[in-house]
Protein backbone atom coordinates (compact mmCIF):
# COMPACT_ATOMS: atom_id res chain seq x y z
CA UNK A 1 0.00 0.00 0.00
CA UNK A 2 1.68 3.30 -0.93
CA UNK A 3 1.78 6.08 2.05
CA UNK A 4 -1.18 8.64 2.24
CA UNK A 5 0.35 11.70 2.38
CA UNK A 6 -1.21 15.25 3.78
CA UNK A 7 -1.29 18.93 2.75
CA UNK A 8 0.68 19.80 5.84
CA UNK A 9 3.25 17.10 5.09
CA UNK A 10 3.40 18.19 1.33
CA UNK A 11 3.69 21.50 2.56
CA UNK A 12 7.52 21.13 3.91
CA UNK A 13 9.08 20.42 0.77
CA UNK A 14 8.61 23.68 -1.11
CA UNK A 15 12.22 24.57 -2.43
CA UNK A 16 14.98 22.96 -4.91
CA UNK A 17 16.15 21.22 -2.15
CA UNK A 18 13.22 18.94 -1.66
CA UNK A 19 10.29 20.21 -4.37
CA UNK A 20 7.31 18.10 -4.06
CA UNK A 21 3.83 18.85 -5.70
CA UNK A 22 0.46 17.31 -5.87
CA UNK A 23 -1.24 16.63 -9.34
CA UNK A 24 -4.62 15.61 -9.55
CA UNK A 25 -4.50 14.28 -6.23
CA UNK A 26 -1.26 12.48 -6.30
CA UNK A 27 2.48 13.49 -4.45
CA UNK A 28 5.17 13.81 -6.58
CA UNK A 29 8.85 14.59 -5.84
CA UNK A 30 10.16 16.56 -8.75
CA UNK A 31 13.27 17.77 -7.14
CA UNK A 32 15.95 15.92 -9.69
CA UNK A 33 13.57 16.43 -12.56
CA UNK A 34 13.59 20.35 -11.41
CA UNK A 35 16.90 20.93 -13.73
CA UNK A 36 16.06 18.49 -16.48
CA UNK A 37 12.13 20.26 -16.60
CA UNK A 38 11.83 21.78 -20.39
CA UNK A 39 9.78 25.04 -19.16
CA UNK A 40 12.83 25.36 -16.35
CA UNK A 41 12.60 25.02 -12.90
CA UNK A 42 10.90 27.98 -12.22
CA UNK A 43 7.35 27.38 -13.15
CA UNK A 44 7.86 24.11 -10.84
CA UNK A 45 8.79 25.84 -8.12
CA UNK A 46 6.11 27.47 -8.38
CA UNK A 47 3.78 24.98 -7.08
CA UNK A 48 6.46 23.47 -4.88
CA UNK A 49 4.51 22.05 -1.77
CA UNK A 50 1.22 22.71 -3.26
CA UNK A 51 -1.42 21.85 -5.51
CA UNK A 52 -0.55 22.24 -9.08
CA UNK A 53 -3.33 20.50 -11.11
CA UNK A 54 -4.65 23.62 -12.68
CA UNK A 55 -1.67 24.82 -14.29
CA UNK A 56 -0.46 21.14 -14.94
CA UNK A 57 -3.49 19.08 -17.00
CA UNK A 58 -4.15 21.42 -19.49
CA UNK A 59 -0.45 21.74 -21.15
CA UNK A 60 1.00 18.03 -20.26
CA UNK A 61 -0.34 14.68 -21.76
CA UNK A 62 -1.72 12.21 -19.65
CA UNK A 63 1.84 9.99 -19.31
CA UNK A 64 3.98 12.89 -19.07
CA UNK A 65 5.06 11.74 -15.18
CA UNK A 66 5.33 8.37 -15.73
CA UNK A 67 7.48 8.93 -19.01
CA UNK A 68 9.80 11.05 -17.14
CA UNK A 69 9.55 10.65 -13.56
CA UNK A 70 10.70 7.62 -12.04
CA UNK A 71 8.58 5.66 -10.29
CA UNK A 72 10.03 5.51 -6.95
CA UNK A 73 9.49 9.64 -7.37
CA UNK A 74 5.78 8.82 -7.70
CA UNK A 75 4.94 8.82 -3.89
CA UNK A 76 1.82 7.97 -3.32
CA UNK A 77 -2.08 9.55 -3.29
CA UNK A 78 -2.84 12.39 -1.20
CA UNK A 79 -4.95 12.22 2.08
CA UNK A 80 -8.82 11.86 0.83
CA UNK A 81 -9.94 14.57 3.56
CA UNK A 82 -7.15 16.99 2.27
CA UNK A 83 -7.97 16.16 -1.29
CA UNK A 84 -11.57 17.13 -0.46
CA UNK A 85 -10.15 20.43 1.02
CA UNK A 86 -8.75 21.10 -2.18
CA UNK A 87 -11.48 20.71 -3.98
CA UNK A 88 -13.71 22.52 -1.89
CA UNK A 89 -11.48 25.88 -1.94
CA UNK A 90 -11.00 25.61 -6.05
CA UNK A 91 -15.26 25.71 -6.10
CA UNK A 92 -15.31 28.19 -3.66
CA UNK A 93 -12.96 30.12 -5.32
CA UNK A 94 -14.18 33.01 -7.29
CA UNK A 95 -14.29 33.30 -10.80
CA UNK A 96 -12.20 35.98 -13.00
CA UNK A 97 -13.65 38.67 -14.62
CA UNK A 98 -12.18 37.14 -18.07
CA UNK A 99 -13.30 33.33 -16.80
CA UNK A 100 -17.14 35.02 -16.32
CA UNK A 101 -16.37 36.88 -20.23
CA UNK A 102 -15.53 33.43 -21.56
CA UNK A 103 -18.64 31.59 -20.09
CA UNK A 104 -21.35 34.36 -21.83
CA UNK A 105 -18.97 34.10 -24.68
CA UNK A 106 -19.93 30.17 -25.22
CA UNK A 107 -23.04 30.84 -24.43
CA UNK A 108 -23.75 33.24 -27.40
CA UNK A 109 -21.32 31.82 -30.36
CA UNK A 110 -22.97 31.51 -33.43
CA UNK A 111 -23.87 27.95 -34.84
CA UNK A 112 -21.11 26.06 -36.86
CA UNK A 113 -23.38 26.08 -40.07
CA UNK A 114 -23.15 29.93 -39.63
CA UNK A 115 -19.75 29.74 -40.30
CA UNK A 116 -18.61 30.46 -43.92
CA UNK A 117 -14.61 31.24 -43.64
CA UNK A 118 -12.10 30.58 -42.08
CA UNK A 119 -11.85 34.31 -40.53
CA UNK A 120 -15.21 33.22 -38.82
CA UNK A 121 -14.06 30.70 -36.64
CA UNK A 122 -11.10 33.06 -35.68
CA UNK A 123 -13.28 35.41 -34.66
CA UNK A 124 -15.25 33.03 -32.57
CA UNK A 125 -12.13 31.76 -31.28
CA UNK A 126 -11.12 35.04 -30.03
CA UNK A 127 -14.50 35.39 -28.07
CA UNK A 128 -14.75 31.82 -26.90
CA UNK A 129 -10.92 31.26 -25.56
CA UNK A 130 -9.32 32.90 -22.49
CA UNK A 131 -7.33 36.38 -22.75
CA UNK A 132 -4.08 34.31 -21.84
CA UNK A 133 -4.47 31.00 -24.35
CA UNK A 134 -6.05 33.62 -27.14
CA UNK A 135 -2.50 35.09 -26.74
CA UNK A 136 -0.92 32.39 -26.60
CA UNK A 137 -2.16 30.98 -29.64
CA UNK A 138 -2.29 34.21 -31.72
CA UNK A 139 1.31 35.86 -30.87
CA UNK A 140 3.76 36.57 -33.08
CA UNK A 141 7.26 38.30 -33.37
CA UNK A 142 8.19 41.77 -32.16
CA UNK A 143 5.38 44.42 -33.77
CA UNK A 144 3.70 41.16 -35.70
CA UNK A 145 5.02 42.55 -39.05
CA UNK A 146 5.67 39.56 -40.44
CA UNK A 147 2.38 37.98 -39.47
CA UNK A 148 0.86 40.41 -40.90
CA UNK A 149 2.90 40.14 -44.03
CA UNK A 150 2.47 36.31 -44.26
CA UNK A 151 -0.86 36.92 -45.08
CA UNK A 152 -0.73 40.14 -47.23
CA UNK A 153 1.83 37.99 -49.44
CA UNK A 154 -0.79 36.32 -51.06
CA UNK A 155 -2.64 39.74 -52.37
CA UNK A 156 0.53 40.30 -54.69
CA UNK A 157 -0.13 37.24 -56.87
CA UNK A 158 -2.81 37.51 -59.04
CA UNK A 159 -4.33 34.49 -61.32
CA UNK A 160 -4.44 34.11 -65.17
CA UNK A 161 -7.91 32.51 -65.37
CA UNK A 162 -8.42 29.79 -68.56
CA UNK A 163 -11.82 29.66 -69.92
CA UNK A 164 -13.87 27.57 -72.06
CA UNK A 165 -12.73 24.08 -70.46
CA UNK A 166 -14.62 21.24 -68.96
CA UNK A 167 -15.15 21.83 -65.59
CA UNK A 168 -17.45 19.21 -64.26
CA UNK A 169 -15.15 16.49 -62.88
CA UNK A 170 -12.62 18.30 -60.00
CA UNK A 171 -10.04 15.47 -58.33
CA UNK A 172 -8.69 17.52 -55.45
CA UNK A 173 -6.28 14.70 -54.16
CA UNK A 174 -3.12 14.56 -53.85
CA UNK A 175 0.13 12.61 -51.75
CA UNK A 176 2.25 13.96 -49.33
CA UNK A 177 5.31 11.99 -49.47
CA UNK A 178 3.56 9.53 -50.57
CA UNK A 179 0.46 8.92 -48.31
CA UNK A 180 -2.61 9.54 -49.74
CA UNK A 181 -4.48 13.18 -48.85
CA UNK A 182 -8.67 13.96 -50.32
CA UNK A 183 -7.03 17.52 -50.48
CA UNK A 184 -3.22 19.49 -50.80
CA UNK A 185 -3.37 20.65 -46.67
CA UNK A 186 -2.02 19.22 -44.35
CA UNK A 187 -2.08 20.33 -40.33
CA UNK A 188 0.99 22.08 -39.37
CA UNK A 189 1.62 21.34 -35.93
CA UNK A 190 1.11 23.58 -33.06
CA UNK A 191 1.71 22.85 -29.31
CA UNK A 192 -0.81 22.69 -26.25
CA UNK A 193 -4.30 21.99 -27.97
CA UNK A 194 -6.13 21.40 -24.47
CA UNK A 195 -5.52 25.39 -23.58
CA UNK A 196 -8.75 25.76 -25.99
CA UNK A 197 -10.43 22.42 -25.79
CA UNK A 198 -10.65 20.00 -23.06
CA UNK A 199 -9.40 17.26 -25.71
CA UNK A 200 -6.83 18.80 -27.20
CA UNK A 201 -5.34 17.79 -30.28
CA UNK A 202 -7.57 14.52 -30.24
CA UNK A 203 -10.42 16.76 -31.70
CA UNK A 204 -7.69 17.15 -35.09
CA UNK A 205 -6.72 13.47 -35.45
CA UNK A 206 -10.47 12.52 -35.61
CA UNK A 207 -11.17 15.47 -37.88
CA UNK A 208 -8.46 14.58 -39.81
CA UNK A 209 -8.93 10.95 -40.52
CA UNK A 210 -12.42 11.37 -41.19
CA UNK A 211 -12.02 14.41 -44.11
CA UNK A 212 -8.79 12.36 -45.24
CA UNK A 213 -6.33 15.06 -44.70
CA UNK A 214 -3.00 14.66 -42.70
CA UNK A 215 -2.11 15.98 -39.11
CA UNK A 216 1.61 16.90 -38.57
CA UNK A 217 1.78 16.31 -34.14
CA UNK A 218 3.16 18.81 -32.27
CA UNK A 219 6.17 17.96 -29.92
CA UNK A 220 4.41 19.53 -27.58
CA UNK A 221 1.33 18.49 -28.28
CA UNK A 222 -1.04 18.23 -24.67
CA UNK A 223 -2.17 14.86 -25.61
CA UNK A 224 0.29 11.78 -25.53
CA UNK A 225 1.58 10.36 -29.06
CA UNK A 226 -0.12 7.15 -27.54
CA UNK A 227 -3.30 8.58 -27.25
CA UNK A 228 -3.58 10.43 -30.50
CA UNK A 229 -2.50 7.36 -32.44
CA UNK A 230 -5.25 5.73 -30.35
CA UNK A 231 -7.65 8.73 -31.57
CA UNK A 232 -6.94 7.69 -35.54
CA UNK A 233 -10.39 6.97 -37.52
CA UNK A 234 -8.38 3.61 -38.97
CA UNK A 235 -5.02 2.46 -38.87
CA UNK A 236 -3.98 3.34 -41.31
CA UNK A 237 -4.42 6.90 -41.25
CA UNK A 238 -1.13 8.51 -41.74
CA UNK A 239 0.46 10.51 -38.97
CA UNK A 240 3.49 13.01 -39.53
CA UNK A 241 5.72 13.89 -36.02
CA UNK A 242 7.15 17.32 -35.56
CA UNK A 243 10.54 17.10 -33.83
CA UNK A 244 12.28 19.77 -31.77
CA UNK A 245 16.03 18.97 -31.17
CA UNK A 246 16.80 18.63 -27.41
CA UNK A 247 21.02 19.43 -26.72
CA UNK A 248 20.33 16.12 -24.93
CA UNK A 249 20.41 13.78 -28.33
CA UNK A 250 19.14 11.07 -26.08
CA UNK A 251 16.29 12.37 -25.70
CA UNK A 252 15.63 12.96 -28.82
CA UNK A 253 16.24 9.68 -30.33
CA UNK A 254 14.06 8.22 -27.50
CA UNK A 255 11.32 10.85 -28.78
CA UNK A 256 12.31 9.61 -32.61
CA UNK A 257 11.99 5.98 -31.54
CA UNK A 258 8.84 6.32 -30.11
CA UNK A 259 6.76 8.55 -32.97
CA UNK A 260 8.36 5.51 -34.97
CA UNK A 261 7.04 2.72 -32.67
CA UNK A 262 3.51 4.20 -32.49
CA UNK A 263 3.44 4.15 -36.15
CA UNK A 264 4.21 8.07 -37.23
CA UNK A 265 4.72 7.99 -41.20
CA UNK A 266 8.08 11.12 -41.26
CA UNK A 267 9.70 12.94 -39.13
CA UNK A 268 9.11 17.18 -39.80
CA UNK A 269 12.03 18.67 -38.17
CA UNK A 270 12.14 22.21 -37.02
CA UNK A 271 14.87 24.15 -37.63
CA UNK A 272 13.75 27.62 -36.97
CA UNK A 273 13.19 27.84 -33.24
CA UNK A 274 16.55 27.10 -31.33
CA UNK A 275 15.26 29.53 -29.38
CA UNK A 276 11.50 31.53 -28.95
CA UNK A 277 10.98 34.85 -30.93
CA UNK A 278 9.97 37.71 -28.84
CA UNK A 279 6.10 37.09 -28.49
CA UNK A 280 5.42 40.09 -26.50
CA UNK A 281 1.55 39.62 -26.90
CA UNK A 282 2.09 36.07 -25.16
CA UNK A 283 4.17 37.95 -22.32
CA UNK A 284 1.94 40.42 -21.65
CA UNK A 285 -1.31 38.51 -21.42
CA UNK A 286 -0.33 37.92 -17.09
CA UNK A 287 0.13 41.77 -16.76
CA UNK A 288 -2.52 42.44 -18.74
CA UNK A 289 -5.23 39.91 -16.57
CA UNK A 290 -3.35 41.30 -13.32
CA UNK A 291 -4.87 45.04 -14.47
CA UNK A 292 -8.02 44.12 -15.78
CA UNK A 293 -8.91 42.17 -12.13
CA UNK A 294 -7.02 45.41 -10.22
CA UNK A 295 -9.64 47.67 -12.27
CA UNK A 296 -12.71 45.70 -11.23
CA UNK A 297 -11.52 46.14 -7.71
CA UNK A 298 -11.38 49.17 -7.81
CA UNK A 299 -14.41 49.96 -9.22
CA UNK A 300 -15.96 47.82 -6.61
CA UNK A 301 -14.37 50.09 -4.31
CA UNK A 302 -15.02 53.43 -5.36
CA UNK A 303 -19.05 52.10 -6.07
CA UNK A 304 -19.16 52.98 -2.04
CA UNK A 305 -20.08 49.66 -1.14
CA UNK A 306 -21.31 48.88 2.24
CA UNK A 307 -18.44 48.12 4.32
CA UNK A 308 -15.91 50.01 1.16
CA UNK A 309 -14.78 52.89 1.94
CA UNK A 310 -15.13 54.19 -1.87
CA UNK A 311 -11.21 55.33 -2.17
CA UNK A 312 -8.86 53.72 -4.47
CA UNK A 313 -5.73 52.12 -3.32
CA UNK A 314 -2.73 53.86 -2.73
CA UNK A 315 0.52 52.74 -4.90
CA UNK A 316 3.77 53.31 -3.27
CA UNK A 317 5.77 56.25 -4.15
CA UNK A 318 8.48 54.15 -5.59
CA UNK A 319 6.08 52.02 -7.59
CA UNK A 320 6.89 52.99 -10.89
CA UNK A 321 11.15 53.49 -10.15
CA UNK A 322 11.89 49.80 -9.02
CA UNK A 323 15.38 48.84 -10.86
CA UNK A 324 15.19 45.22 -12.63
CA UNK A 325 18.60 43.51 -11.76
CA UNK A 326 20.02 40.79 -14.00
CA UNK A 327 18.84 39.62 -17.04
CA UNK A 328 15.69 40.59 -18.25
CA UNK A 329 14.01 37.11 -17.93
CA UNK A 330 10.44 37.02 -19.19
CA UNK A 331 8.97 33.41 -20.23
CA UNK A 332 4.80 33.67 -20.90
CA UNK A 333 3.14 30.74 -22.31
CA UNK A 334 5.40 29.17 -25.01
CA UNK A 335 8.71 30.34 -23.37
CA UNK A 336 7.69 27.74 -20.43
CA UNK A 337 8.08 24.95 -23.28
CA UNK A 338 11.36 24.79 -24.33
CA UNK A 339 14.93 25.54 -22.29
CA UNK A 340 16.29 22.58 -23.08
CA UNK A 341 16.92 22.96 -27.53
CA UNK A 342 19.35 22.29 -29.20
CA UNK A 343 21.62 25.92 -30.05
CA UNK A 344 24.04 24.46 -32.22
CA UNK A 345 22.29 22.55 -34.80
CA UNK A 346 24.24 22.37 -38.13
CA UNK A 347 24.15 20.80 -41.84
CA UNK A 348 26.89 18.97 -40.79
CA UNK A 349 26.04 17.41 -37.48
CA UNK A 350 22.08 17.62 -36.69
CA UNK A 351 21.08 16.61 -40.22
CA UNK A 352 23.35 13.47 -40.64
CA UNK A 353 22.44 12.34 -36.72
CA UNK A 354 18.84 12.43 -37.55
CA UNK A 355 19.20 10.20 -41.12
CA UNK A 356 21.33 7.93 -38.71
CA UNK A 357 18.86 7.68 -35.96
CA UNK A 358 15.02 6.86 -38.53
CA UNK A 359 14.29 5.48 -41.75
CA UNK A 360 11.47 7.33 -42.07
CA UNK A 361 10.86 10.36 -44.29
CA UNK A 362 12.71 13.19 -43.60
CA UNK A 363 11.56 16.88 -43.89
CA UNK A 364 12.92 19.84 -42.43
CA UNK A 365 11.00 22.67 -41.54
CA UNK A 366 11.38 26.35 -40.93
CA UNK A 367 13.28 26.91 -44.55
CA UNK A 368 13.47 30.60 -44.77
CA UNK A 369 15.92 31.25 -47.94
CA UNK A 370 16.43 30.00 -50.97
CA UNK A 371 20.15 29.14 -50.12
CA UNK A 372 19.14 26.99 -47.39
CA UNK A 373 16.58 25.01 -49.96
CA UNK A 374 18.92 24.31 -52.34
CA UNK A 375 21.18 23.18 -48.89
CA UNK A 376 18.27 20.82 -47.86
CA UNK A 377 18.03 19.54 -51.09
CA UNK A 378 21.66 18.66 -51.11
CA UNK A 379 21.54 16.96 -47.78
CA UNK A 380 19.14 14.27 -49.46
CA UNK A 381 15.82 15.02 -47.05
CA UNK A 382 12.82 14.15 -48.32
CA UNK A 383 10.85 17.11 -48.31
CA UNK A 384 11.08 20.93 -46.65
CA UNK A 385 8.34 23.31 -45.24
CA UNK A 386 9.14 26.86 -46.15
CA UNK A 387 7.94 28.68 -42.81
CA UNK A 388 8.95 31.64 -40.51
CA UNK A 389 6.80 29.88 -38.17
CA UNK A 390 3.75 31.76 -38.56
CA UNK A 391 5.84 34.78 -38.00
CA UNK A 392 6.22 34.04 -34.26
CA UNK A 393 10.50 34.19 -35.12
CA UNK A 394 12.44 36.70 -36.55
CA UNK A 395 10.52 39.53 -37.77
CA UNK A 396 11.09 40.90 -41.07
CA UNK A 397 11.49 37.25 -41.75
CA UNK A 398 10.10 37.17 -45.72
CA UNK A 399 6.91 35.78 -46.15
CA UNK A 400 6.68 31.62 -46.98
CA UNK A 401 4.90 32.29 -50.28
CA UNK A 402 7.80 35.19 -50.70
CA UNK A 403 10.54 32.20 -50.63
CA UNK A 404 8.31 29.91 -52.98
CA UNK A 405 8.26 32.72 -55.59
CA UNK A 406 12.31 33.15 -55.37
CA UNK A 407 12.93 29.18 -55.12
CA UNK A 408 11.21 28.59 -58.66
CA UNK A 409 12.28 31.79 -59.94
CA UNK A 410 16.00 30.84 -58.97
CA UNK A 411 16.04 26.60 -59.08
CA UNK A 412 13.24 25.18 -60.34
CA UNK A 413 15.75 22.31 -60.10
CA UNK A 414 14.70 21.80 -55.94
CA UNK A 415 11.63 20.76 -57.16
CA UNK A 416 12.31 18.17 -58.56
CA UNK A 417 14.54 17.06 -55.76
CA UNK A 418 12.50 17.39 -52.56
CA UNK A 419 8.80 17.79 -51.97
CA UNK A 420 8.38 21.77 -51.03
CA UNK A 421 5.60 22.65 -48.61
CA UNK A 422 4.83 25.63 -47.37
CA UNK A 423 2.26 27.28 -44.12
CA UNK A 424 2.07 30.52 -43.06
CA UNK A 425 -0.61 33.20 -43.68
CA UNK A 426 -2.86 30.48 -45.61
CA UNK A 427 -6.81 31.98 -45.38
CA UNK A 428 -8.52 31.04 -48.31
CA UNK A 429 -8.45 28.43 -51.23
CA UNK A 430 -7.31 30.35 -53.07
CA UNK A 431 -4.12 30.92 -50.89
CA UNK A 432 -3.26 27.25 -51.25
CA UNK A 433 -4.01 27.32 -54.86
CA UNK A 434 -1.28 30.13 -55.91
CA UNK A 435 0.95 27.67 -53.81
CA UNK A 436 0.58 25.13 -55.88
CA UNK A 437 0.98 27.30 -59.02
CA UNK A 438 4.51 27.87 -57.66
CA UNK A 439 5.10 24.66 -57.28
CA UNK A 440 4.07 23.62 -53.32
CA UNK A 441 3.22 20.22 -53.03
CA UNK A 442 0.38 20.75 -50.40
CA UNK A 443 0.03 23.83 -47.65
CA UNK A 444 0.15 23.72 -44.17
CA UNK A 445 -2.07 25.46 -41.41
CA UNK A 446 -1.49 25.79 -37.97
CA UNK A 447 -3.37 28.29 -36.01
CA UNK A 448 -6.25 27.53 -37.84
CA UNK A 449 -7.17 24.42 -36.92
CA UNK A 450 -6.72 25.37 -33.09
CA UNK A 451 -9.01 28.04 -33.82
CA UNK A 452 -11.18 25.67 -35.19
CA UNK A 453 -11.17 22.87 -32.14
CA UNK A 454 -11.03 25.71 -29.35
CA UNK A 455 -14.42 27.24 -30.94
CA UNK A 456 -16.21 23.83 -31.97
CA UNK A 457 -14.30 20.82 -30.96
CA UNK A 458 -13.94 18.01 -33.92
CA UNK A 459 -16.71 19.48 -35.68
CA UNK A 460 -15.09 22.84 -35.88
CA UNK A 461 -11.95 20.51 -37.47
CA UNK A 462 -14.48 19.34 -40.10
CA UNK A 463 -15.64 22.59 -40.91
CA UNK A 464 -12.65 23.93 -41.53
CA UNK A 465 -12.06 21.54 -43.66
CA UNK A 466 -14.91 21.66 -46.14
CA UNK A 467 -14.33 25.47 -46.28
CA UNK A 468 -11.41 24.97 -47.53
CA UNK A 469 -12.52 21.89 -49.74
CA UNK A 470 -15.42 24.01 -51.12
CA UNK A 471 -12.89 27.16 -51.83
CA UNK A 472 -9.89 25.37 -53.37
CA UNK A 473 -12.74 23.23 -55.63
CA UNK A 474 -14.66 26.44 -57.12
CA UNK A 475 -11.42 28.11 -57.20
CA UNK A 476 -10.06 25.14 -59.60
CA UNK A 477 -13.10 25.64 -62.23
CA UNK A 478 -13.04 29.33 -62.22
CA UNK A 479 -9.58 29.23 -63.32
CA UNK A 480 -10.38 26.39 -65.77
CA UNK A 481 -8.06 23.28 -64.45
CA UNK A 482 -9.51 20.18 -63.32
CA UNK A 483 -6.39 18.26 -61.38
CA UNK A 484 -3.89 19.53 -59.21
CA UNK A 485 -1.15 18.70 -61.93
CA UNK A 486 -2.76 21.52 -64.43
CA UNK A 487 -1.46 24.31 -61.37
CA UNK A 488 1.28 26.02 -63.01
CA UNK A 489 3.64 28.92 -62.79
CA UNK A 490 2.05 30.53 -66.42
CA UNK A 491 -1.76 30.66 -64.22
CA UNK A 492 -0.39 33.12 -61.28
CA UNK A 493 1.43 36.64 -61.73
CA UNK A 494 3.27 39.01 -58.94
CA UNK A 495 2.22 42.19 -59.18
CA UNK A 496 4.23 45.09 -57.63
CA UNK A 497 0.80 46.81 -56.28
CA UNK A 498 -1.66 44.87 -54.02
CA UNK A 499 -5.33 45.64 -53.29
CA UNK A 500 -6.71 47.01 -50.09
CA UNK A 501 -7.78 44.23 -47.90
CA UNK A 502 -10.00 43.81 -45.09
CA UNK A 503 -8.79 44.79 -41.78
CA UNK A 504 -6.79 41.17 -40.80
Amino acid sequence: MARVWSLQEVAKHNDTSSCWVIISNKVYDVTEFLPEHPGGSKIILKYAGRDATKAYEPIHPRDALDKYLPREKHLGPLDSGDAKQLQEESAAQPKTQDEIRVEKARARKRPINQILSLQDIEDVAHEVLSYKTWAFYRSAGDDEITYNENRRAFSRFFFHPRILRPISNIDTSTTILGFNSSLPIFVSAASLGKLGHPLGEANITRGCGRMGIIQMVSHYASVSRPELMAARVSASQPMFFQLYPDRDKSISEKAVREAEDLGFNAIFMTVDGPVNGNRERDLRAPFELEVQERLVEEAKKASGKPGESGEMPERPEDADNKLVEGELVLVGTSGGLRTTAELDMSWTETVPWLQRTTKLPIVLKGIQCVEDAVRAAESGVHGILLSNHGGRQLEYSLPPLEVLYRLRKQRPDVFDKLEVYIDGGVHRGTDVLKALCLGARAVGLGRAFHFAMSAYGEAGVIQTIRILQREIVLGMRLLGVTSLQELTPDLVERVDWQPLLAKM
